[in-house]
């Protein structure tokens, strides 16, 4: 399983954002003081804009000063923003009622999809087959018939197979369903099961943990990792488990490589490459083209010495880039459980 987190690298061209993260960007840097801004926005622009934001991660000073080019001054001192769960949180209690801020929140953390079905097909089958077993054979038919068609299966594999087999033959003679009945099941699987996932689905502590220590330095890192263990080295070891570290890039395919060398600075490969192993960095190497290859080489010499902070900045920017990568579904970040291994 690829230990992912949910921080974003840097942001730097506003040519990659989406309306809604540009809408995001440009909430954020107006603040609190202007919420009435939101006031403008249907439900359905206020869940994305808070999808986006609540993601967004950081965004440089540029892109925030092209986005807004009439609050250029106002911004250059402030420098970047940052959006997160608890800042998108804040911004919207600030005009919108509680039941309505803890609504948007649950669909947020919960499964990712515009449309109910979507969602749906972004849930584990074996929850959805759990939630989905104790209800009508029928209704479990038009549910079906509404997901992507892989997730589909992989439910109907995870159901009862008696139970499976009916649903088969009454998805087989379905007829088209009443636009009422689609809005009831939906309104039911809403108010009965998306509700409930998101409020129980919390994070395994040692997963949080992971991710927290995923963006301490390295002597940080080491510091609690060794006392962690002096207390509790079954903690210690999950923990490092669920890290995703830059020396774990050496598991990407080349084309993940080709992929993910696309995608980063060539000053902060440079900067990353000086503090990996050889075998790393050769594996790099080879995936890039003689001369580029060799201009590496000769910038990486030129730099001297460097202070190992900035190795770990740019070594976590680089792993923040494959694993926004990943989440796009562009590269493959194998685990190192033998579920994970990839098979040529």
């Amino acid at each position: 399983m690829a230990k992912l987190v949910n921080k974003k690298a840097a942001v730097d061209d506003a040519a990659k954002l989406t309306g809604p993260e540009k809408a995001a960007v440009i909430l954020l840097a107006l603040g609190e003081e202007h919420t009435a801004l939101w006031e403008r926005l249907d439900d359905e622009e206020v869940k994305e804009v808070s999808q986006a934001m609540s993601t967004l991660g950081t965004v440089s000073a540029e892109v925030v000063e092209s986005l807004m080019l009439e609050f250029v001054s106002g911004l250059s001192g402030s420098g970047s923003v940052m959006g997160s769960y608890d800042q998108t949180q804040r911004m919207l209690s600030a005009f919108l009622p509680k039941d309505r801020v803890d609504g948007l929140m649950e669909e947020i953390r919960g499964p990712a999809g515009r449309t109910m079905w979507d969602k749906l097909g972004n849930v584990n089958e074996a929850v959805l087959a759990n939630y989905l077993k104790n209800e009508y054979p029928q209704t479990v038919a038009v549910i079906l018939s509404k997901v992507r068609s892989d997730h589909a299966a992989r439910v109907l594999t995870s159901l009862p197979e008696d139970f499976a087999l009916e649903c088969v033959q009454r998805m087989l003679r379905m007829e088209p369903v009443q636009r009422e009945i689609l809005d009831k099941i939906e309104q039911t699987l809403r108010n009965e099961f998306m509700s409930n996932l998101a409020r129980t689905s919390k994070r395994d502590s040692h997963e949080m943990m992971a991710d927290i220590f995923n963006n301490f330095d390295r002597q940080t890192e080491a510091r609690f990792i060794g006392a962690l263990e002096e207390r509790s080295r079954e903690s210690a070891e999950r923990i490092r488990a669920l890290m995703f570290v830059f020396e774990d890039l050496s598991r990407l395919d080349p084309g993940g490589v080709q992929t993910l060398l696309r995608g980063v600075e060539k000053d902060q490969l440079g900067l990353a490459l000086k503090g990996s192993s050889e075998t790393l960095r050769e594996m790099f190497f080879s995936n890039m083209s003689e001369r580029a290859s060799k201009i590496m080489r000769e910038d990486m010499e030129s730099m001297g010495p460097v202070r190992l902070k900035d190795v770990d900045a740019a070594q976590m920017a680089m792993v923040q880039v494959a694993k926004d990568l990943a989440a796009r579904g562009e590269i493959m970040l194998a685990g190192q459980g033998a579920d994970d291994e990839l098979i040529y």
